[in-house]
């Protein structure tokens, strides 16, 4: 009877239309970390993000504006341990939205000042983003999204997203304006 049931169940799900509701946002990430304090250098003290609450060597909570969390560091299954490898399964980037192209470009002469190593520098046509690893290895996207009705769009009105390289010599004008 069971197996019926699930059967059917599984059915009926596959079948469903269901649609995630427009409003529904990503909340928050955890990040598994060998160091915390080292974590908070790259996150709080390059990135700008405002510690919420830290619990001892295990785990941080960081925020931008505020909220609860925007990313949580914990230690708890990671403690010291090397990064994961890169040809393995897992969580390529975390994407950190900038609400302006002028506050990706004070972020990015930031990041290039302390002389941080970027991994990349990439223009999607519905946004422009700076890529760079934390210190254990997690991809970071730091990114300005363009605004809806400037996205490059194929004929047939889907998106024409794509991968050039992202002028940063135009992008650090905006720090001077």
């Amino acid at each position: 009877m069971r197996f019926l049931c699930n059967l059917i169940n599984k059915y009926l799900a596959m079948s469903d239309q269901y649609i995630v509701p427009a409003q529904t946002r990503i909340g928050h990430v955890h990040l598994k970390v060998s160091d915390i304090e080292k974590s908070l250098e790259f996150y709080r003290d390059l990135l700008g993000f405002k510690v919420m609450a830290v619990y001892g060597t295990q785990a941080a909570f960081i925020s931008a504006g505020g909220y609860h969390h925007h990313i949580g560091l914990n230690t708890w299954h990671s403690k010291g341990l090397p990064p994961a490898p890169v040809n393995g399964v897992g969580l390529y980037h975390t994407a950190i939205l900038y609400p302006t192209r002028k506050d990706l470009a004070v972020i990015f002469d930031r990041i290039r000042r302390v002389c941080y190593p970027i991994t990349g520098a990439s223009d999607h046509g519905v946004s422009q983003a700076i890529y760079l690893n934390d210190p254990d290895g997690n991809g970071v996207e730091l990114y300005w999204d363009r605004p809806m009705d400037q996205w490059p769009q194929k004929p047939d009105g889907s998106l024409e997203m794509f991968t050039a390289a992202l002028d940063l010599e135009d992008l650090l004008k905006e720090v001077e304006n």
